[in-house]
């Protein structure tokens, strides 16, 4: 018996709805292919709380939004269930992107994915009543903070040169990261010799005057609102069937208490990152809160993600050897398929001028082999490295930029821009209102509206509200009363004005009518410049639906986004490289008390250094194919020369991996050379010292050897800082009259005496000096 055809599917069958994502549930989950065994573990894995351990180069993003798309096509959830937040803006544009080309337009739909802090924005605008805040607040920038702090502080009488308003400003933002509350501030933080709290608390009132925020209340109201109002809270943790996190090991404290006030009863949170690499102690990051996630979610799944598709295997391996130092991590071995490419070079120079002359010639080098500038990278500790590497560019005319100089959104026009608008679209924004309110001069001078400032505050009332009650009375003066009347009538038809017009084009004709743009073009200096820069802002602004929407990006964004460089070398700090690479990498500066920084040490012990560590792991795994480690026999520091010893990384560094070089002259202790005893054999306590296992290494390959016995070159690093070299007449000498040397200070020459280990050697440029036979080089 024949079974009977099928019925011809009908269109209503064809078009009906497909499931999120528009993909069924039994359709061929072609986004998983490609994924390795680990990735796609981590992707399939979807209930319950997984730990993702992602190694630098793991493919960690990707793992991230395949995640995602697999619990939408699946149908476990729709794209509003979904709470993903990350750290930057870019980041998650990024994961939008990425989604979307895996799924289709239904990831539009993803509403709750974002930053911590504009998804905390889009929590608190819907309960801003509850912290007694209106819905329209505005969110300040750090300079309106100061201003804010700088009032306090002067209102309570306090000196702002001691006791800074930059100061109060960033401890304030300490406590908030740390999820305190004025009630709840402990005791032991204090500012101003007890008036921490009390300030603090002053500071809080004044913003809710405002009907302003700052970056840290976004978490701290949520904080508030989700602890107090348990049926807000579990609204919302109905609503979030799913979450994720990005960058976990980089959270803090308010950040981390704010996921677990949202995360459901059945744990369904993922997190990804790596310990590895939680570098931002400096700005409240607890790697603690990933190191705990198994205690806070008993049963958690934790995936490690450790094969690398980025670097070669020398690389993976001198980095993998260097954080096994580490005591606080949670393991893991990266490792790759790549079996070729050089080892880590590691080169000891004599001072910070030399190192800067090495890299900008392999740099040189580089290029003619074919390595576009674009392609390398100077990563450094600090920022007073960049100045030698920058000097040498310019002469060598190696085209180069520096990442991490002012910000767009930083400058004073673009910052006055934004305070028109603040203004227009909220008057209880007295910051703006003082920030403009003479800009362009209108002859309002710094008395009257201080005068108004004071008014204001007095009646519990706006700026803008206590000048319109002031134009009716004696309180100013005639020409200042019509001054702010002009002002305020501006402020109003501008208002009016946005009611029919683009955000872009109000902020053109604001900048026209008030006469800002007639200011630059008269500042003949500057001024062209800043005008360049309004038309940048103009033409950005385009990109959103509002104003209110463009001016909460601005203040939530983080970095400027400066698209495509030009084909240049990057210099940048190790901070401002996490989530770079590079095919080659120059990492100088691995001295003692530069790297790691000798700050960091004093003030956090051990866990700071283990940050440093973490630091120089995330350096060398900038590089994709080469990875060069330079270091300084002398530095210039703040504008004082010192004596440097290697910095403890170096010798951490597995040596199978590296292949090491010194120019300095005090190690690989060569005939006639003083074998100097290293300062750290009577230091063996952390506090002043190390015992690595690289170190030990060292020692076990020097012991019971002569000097005679050691390699020149290739050696392993060891020496003291202070103590590079001795003259000793009975030395016996390898040099002859008459033989060409070079120097690295003084240049090439010849030999024209020798005494012992000295030589007496007549410069081409420099003429006739006596040097020690260790610190030149035949020719």
């Amino acid at each position: 018996m024949s079974l009977p055809d099928a019925p011809s599917p009908r269109i209503s069958d064809l078009a009906r709805s497909r499931g999120p994502g528009g993909v069924e549930p039994s359709a061929p989950a072609d986004y998983l292919a490609g994924l390795n065994p680990e990735q796609r573990e981590a992707v399939e894995t979807v209930d319950g709380p997984v730990l993702v351990l992602a190694g630098a180069g793991t493919g960690k993003t990707r793992v991230l939004t395949t995640r995602l798309a697999h619990i939408l096509a699946t149908g476990r959830a729709r794209p509003w269930e979904l709470l993903a937040v990350t750290f930057t803006n870019k980041a998650a544009r990024e994961m939008r992107e990425r989604i979307t080309h895996l799924i289709g337009p239904s990831a539009e739909g993803l509403r709750w994915l974002g930053t911590f802090h504009s998804v905390a924005a889009q929590i608190l605008r819907r309960y801003a009543e509850l912290v007694g805040l209106k819905s329209t607040f505005t969110i300040l920038d750090t300079d309106d903070q100061e201003r804010v702090c700088k009032q306090l502080l002067e209102a309570a009488n306090l000196d702002t040169k001691r006791w800074t308003p930059r100061s109060l400003s960033g401890l304030i933002d300490h406590w908030k990261n740390r999820g305190w509350t004025p009630e709840k501030l402990p005791s032991t933080e204090d500012f101003a010799n007890g008036k921490g709290q009390s300030l603090y608390a002053a500071y809080q009132a004044r913003l809710v005057s405002l009907n302003a925020c700052d970056f840290g209340d976004l978490l701290l109201h949520n904080l508030t609102i989700l602890s107090k109002h348990a049926d807000i809270a579990e609204e919302y943790r109905r609503r979030f069937r799913y979450i994720l996190v990005d960058e976990y090991q980089d959270t803090n404290v308010a950040q981390y208490l704010w996921l677990r006030l949202l995360t459901s009863s059945t744990g369904n949170v993922c997190c990804v990152g790596d310990d590895d690499q939680s570098i931002y102690g400096w700005r409240g990051a607890e790697v603690d809160n990933i190191l705990r996630f198994e205690r806070d979610f008993p049963g958690a799944k934790v995936v490690r993600l450790e094969r690398n598709y980025r670097s070669t295997q020398h690389i993976l391996g001198a980095a993998s050897g260097l954080i096994a130092s580490n005591k606080g991590r949670l393991g893991k071995t990266l490792w790759t398929e790549d079996q070729t490419g050089d080892k880590v070079r590691v080169r000891g120079v004599w001072d910070g001028e030399a190192e800067a002359r090495l890299i900008a010639d392999e740099i040189e080098t580089a290029r003619r082999q074919g390595v576009g500038y674009k392609d390398m990278a100077v990563l450094v500790r600090a920022s007073f490295q960049m100045r030698a590497f920058e000097e040498r560019f310019v002469l060598l005319a190696v085209p180069y930029t520096v990442i991490g100089g002012p910000r767009f959104f930083e400058r004073a026009e673009i910052r006055d821009a934004h305070a028109y608008l603040r203004l227009i679209l909220s008057e209880d924004d007295d910051l703006a209102f003082e920030r403009i309110v003479n800009v362009p001069k209108r002859g309002i001078g710094d008395t009257s509206v201080q005068k108004v400032l004071q008014i204001a505050r007095l009646s519990g009332v706006s700026a803008m509200a206590a000048v319109r009650d002031l134009l009716g009375s004696d309180e100013l003066q005639a020409r200042t009363r019509t001054a702010l009347s002009n002002f305020v009538r501006d402020i109003d038809r501008w208002r009016q004005f946005a009611q029919t017009s683009t955000h872009w084009e109000l902020t053109e004709t604001v900048l026209e009518e008030s006469g800002y743009t007639d200011m630059q073009k008269a500042d003949r200096a500057t001024g062209q410049t800043r005008l360049d820069n309004l038309k940048e802002l103009t033409q950005s602004m385009q990109a959103f639906d509002s104003l209110t929407a463009y001016l909460e990006h601005v203040s939530l964004v983080m970095d400027l986004d400066r698209g495509d460089a030009a084909d240049s070398v990057q210099i940048m700090t190790l901070h401002g490289a996490k989530g770079l690479e590079f095919p080659l990498v120059f990492l100088p500066g691995w001295e003692e008390g530069v790297f790691p920084s000798q700050r960091s040490i004093d003030e956090k012990g051990e866990k700071g250094l283990e940050e440093e560590r973490r630091l120089a792991y995330v350096g060398v795994t900038r590089a994709k194919q080469d990875a060069r480690i330079s270091f300084a026999a002398n530095r210039l520091v703040y504008g004082r020369w010192t004596s440097q010893l290697p910095s403890r990384f170096v010798d951490e560094l597995p040596i199978d991996h590296v292949e090491a070089e010194s120019d300095t002259g005090y190690y690989g202790v060569t005939p006639g050379m003083k074998e100097a005893k290293s300062r750290w054999d009577e230091m063996p306590t952390f506090g002043s010292g190390y015992s690595s296992p690289g170190w030990k290494r060292a020692q076990s390959f020097t012991a019971g050897r002569s000097p005679t016995d050691r390699p020149a070159r290739h050696a392993l690093i060891e020496g003291d800082g202070r103590l590079v070299a001795t003259a000793d007449p009975k030395a016996g000498s390898g040099w002859s009259k008459g033989e060409r040397v070079f120097h690295q200070k003084f240049g090439y020459g010849h030999v024209t005496g020798i005494e012992g280990n000295k030589l007496l050697v007549a410069f081409d440029k420099a003429g006739e000096k006596k040097v020690i036979d260790t610190f030149v080089e035949k020719t």
